[in-house]
């Protein structure tokens, strides 16, 4: 299996942005953010939040 880039935080707000102006539909959207990254970079905030709290 080929690894995928790192999330892109301006791509995965971009792909919200369409379903929030109503240009896609919620399953797309959801589809889309989940190839493009969004658990990955939630992981990544959890992480970085955790290290803060315990600093």
């Amino acid at each position: 299996m080929l690894e995928r880039p790192p999330p892109d935080p301006s791509k995965l707000l971009s792909q919200w942005m369409e379903w929030e102006k109503g240009e896609e539909t919620p399953g797309r959207v959801m589809a889309n953010l989940k190839t493009s990254g969004m658990r990955e970079l939630l992981e990544q905030l959890v992480v970085v939040q955790q290290e803060q709290a315990s600093a």
